[in-house]
């Protein structure tokens, strides 16, 4: 999209949701007093638009990768789920098995506003689309799904009870019936804030899935004021409700390895740009490499055409910034957005 991104429009988890009362949740645990850390896993999705060259990208930090999500499936209705090009690649999966990476594709949907609602409403349908999910995990060597259901995320006041309910119910159905074969279930949900990812039910999501990933990117976003994409206070709240909501061995939290570049004047027609674009463009223009004070995410600016654009990123630098509160939190579980996107240095710094 990009994923969620310049190729499809996403919610700005930051801003966009109502107002939800903010919780009162206690902190999430964080390792004893004197024991070395868990080791950090390393996740990432891989985009179907440039599959050859993240497939690359992931043999190469073969050793770093625990599971690869190719964004390959798209769902349509209860009974259809279409592949995008290059959708079920067997080359692609087998070299990935045999580099000791898991395989689990991600399934996202963008269907009209309240079509999603309606397939997950009804016993029968939610059925239904539990078989076509099997169909697909069962027509390749994958070892799960990931489900990246987002349409239903802004839902309104009215509904988003009913329809946090019966994704929930929806979720549990597929897991139990994905276990049964032996296969993994992960769910891909926006950041929950005082204001921000009320549709999802962390604790019923948490209890029914092997990952909840947390997609902690755009606190900022194309269709808004230009800012960053993360903060270290944004993530400190992410994970402070997260994880009391959800075993930390199950959360994953999503890095972003992007960034938007906007123009003066025009809010909500950001041009999408890979970290490596960025900090290519930012050569290119001679800007002063800096990191903003609050947010510890790199930015500049520059004048194209007489036109002054702003550009947000996120880097090696910036995430190693955000990495103090995951290990607050006890979470050593990353997933990156998305391959072949990053900040060289980035493995890196993951390591």
């Amino acid at each position: 999209m990009v994923r969620r991104h310049a190729w499809r429009t996403r919610a700005n988890w930051g801003a966009l949701a109502l107002a939800l009362a903010a919780l009162t949740l206690a902190p999430g645990p964080a390792p004893a007093h004197g024991t070395a850390p868990r080791p950090r896993t390393v996740s990432a999705w891989l985009p179907w638009w440039d599959q050859r060259a993240a497939y690359d990208n992931a043999l190469s930090h073969a050793a770093q990768l625990r599971t690869i999500s190719p964004f390959w499936y798209e769902t349509k209705g209860a009974d259809r789920i279409d592949g995008h090009p290059g959708a079920g690649e067997r080359r692609i999966i087998d070299g990935l098995h045999r580099a000791g990476i898991q395989v689990v594709p991600t399934v996202m949907e963008q269907l009209k506003p309240g079509a999603l609602a309606a397939v997950l409403a009804g016993a029968e349908s939610r059925a239904t689309h539990i078989r076509a999910l099997e169909r697909l995990v069962r027509s390749r060597s994958y070892d799960g799904i990931d489900l990246d259901y987002e349409s239903i995320a802004p839902t309104g006041d009215a509904a988003y009870r009913k329809v946090r309910a019966d994704y929930a119910t929806f979720v549990a159905g597929l897991c139990g019936r994905l276990h049964e074969l032996g296969k993994q279930c992960f769910v891909t949900v926006s950041p929950q804030t005082a204001n921000t990812g009320r549709v999802w039910d962390y604790r019923r999501l948490g209890a029914a899935a092997d990952r909840l990933r947390i997609m902690g990117y755009d606190l900022h976003w194309s269709g808004g004021p230009s800012g960053p994409l993360s903060s270290p206070d944004w993530y400190d709240d992410i994970l402070r409700r997260a994880t009391a909501q959800v075993p930390v061995r199950k959360l994953e939290m999503g890095l972003p390895a992007y960034g938007w570049d906007w123009a003066a004047g025009t809010p909500g027609h950001a041009r999408h740009v890979t970290s490596k674009e960025a900090e290519a463009l930012r050569r290119r223009v001679r800007a002063p490499y800096r990191l903003d004070p609050i947010s510890r995410t790199p930015h500049f600016t520059y004048v194209e055409n007489g036109t002054r654009r702003t550009v947000w990123y996120q880097d090696a630098r910036g995430i190693a910034e955000d990495l103090p509160v995951l290990r607050k939190y006890g979470v050593t579980h990353t997933v990156l957005w998305a391959l072949n996107f990053e900040d060289p240095q980035l493995w890196r710094t993951l390591a």
